[in-house]
């Protein structure tokens, strides 16, 4: 025990860095190159995915609050994905310090690994719905990966939980919407549009799903800033080179920044 009365024998009791795991976690870059940039490039994305298994966790937690009805619950679970959001939107400020010359210096250790592959954000674009059967194959020879990924994609995204909850509340929700199928992307509906808009209208009657619209509202938008940085960041850094792994890059990333998750909760705001 030090003077100050601070505890410093460690041998039979659980230190800070055994809680956190830190020698496994502080060990986990393994640069296969001697150039100074690569720990940069590793770290910054293992940071993304700590970030993303956090927001992940979150996430399910606001689709199982939203699915129960519990409403409170799921705006505490949803402003704590944003600010999570803000965390993976900022990493970009730090990669993108690296330069061309930096990046290609050891670009080719890379081999046939690539941003596209990652098992997480794949799992994030399903519960917010960008289903796409396709995105499930990278990961078909690991079940561990696989498997939940599957469940996902085949499971109600928070937005198809939003619309139920409004049939519930007694709202005319289109009956095709209720039973689509949820393995496919949602595409935009005037008459589900008409019936946010209603919300909107009489926000005091429907206050609670109200704020739910303008939290799915925020989630998006900060899934926008995060996709938007991450392609300005890609394109600064290699141009309109394709991705490693085969990956079409810049141009792949462009276009997903045109597909809304909630396209009626963006399109209304010209009526309102």
């Amino acid at each position: 025990m030090a003077d100050d009365g601070v505890k410093t024998d460690f041998s039979n009791d659980m230190s800070y860095g055994d809680y956190l795991g830190l020698d496994t976690l502080l060990a986990a870059q393994h640069p296969l190159s001697a150039e100074h940039d690569e720990p940069l490039f590793i770290a910054i994305h293992q940071v993304q995915e700590l970030w993303m298994k956090l927001f992940i966790h979150e996430l399910d937690a606001a689709i199982s609050a939203v699915r129960g009805d519990r409403l409170r619950q799921a705006f505490k679970a949803l402003a704590r994905c944003g600010r999570i959001q803000e965390q993976l939107v900022s990493a970009w400020d730090v990669l993108s310090t690296m330069t061309p010359a930096d990046y290609l210096a050891f670009r080719e250790r890379l081999g046939a690994s690539s941003g596209f592959q990652s098992f997480q954000y794949r799992m994030i674009e399903f519960k917010l719905g960008a289903k796409a059967e396709g995105m499930l194959e990278p990961h078909a020879h690991d079940p561990a990966r696989h498997d939940p990924l599957r469940a996902a994609f085949e499971a109600p995204s928070i937005y198809d939980e939003a619309i139920r909850l409004l049939a519930r509340r007694g709202l005319p929700v289109p009956a095709d919407r209720l039973t689509r199928d949820v393995t496919k992307r949602h595409e935009y509906d005037p008459e589900l549009e008409s019936v946010w808009e209603e919300v909107y209208r009489r926000s005091e009657a429907f206050f609670d799903l109200y704020e739910l619209a303008e939290e799915l509202v925020d989630l998006e938008d900060l899934m926008r800033q995060w996709r938007f940085r991450h392609v300005t960041t890609v394109e600064r850094i290699i141009g309109f080179r394709r991705g490693t792994g085969g990956s079409a890059g810049v141009s792949y990333l462009k276009s997903v920044l045109e597909k809304p998750f909630f396209p009626e909760l963006w399109q209304l705001r010209t009526k309102l």
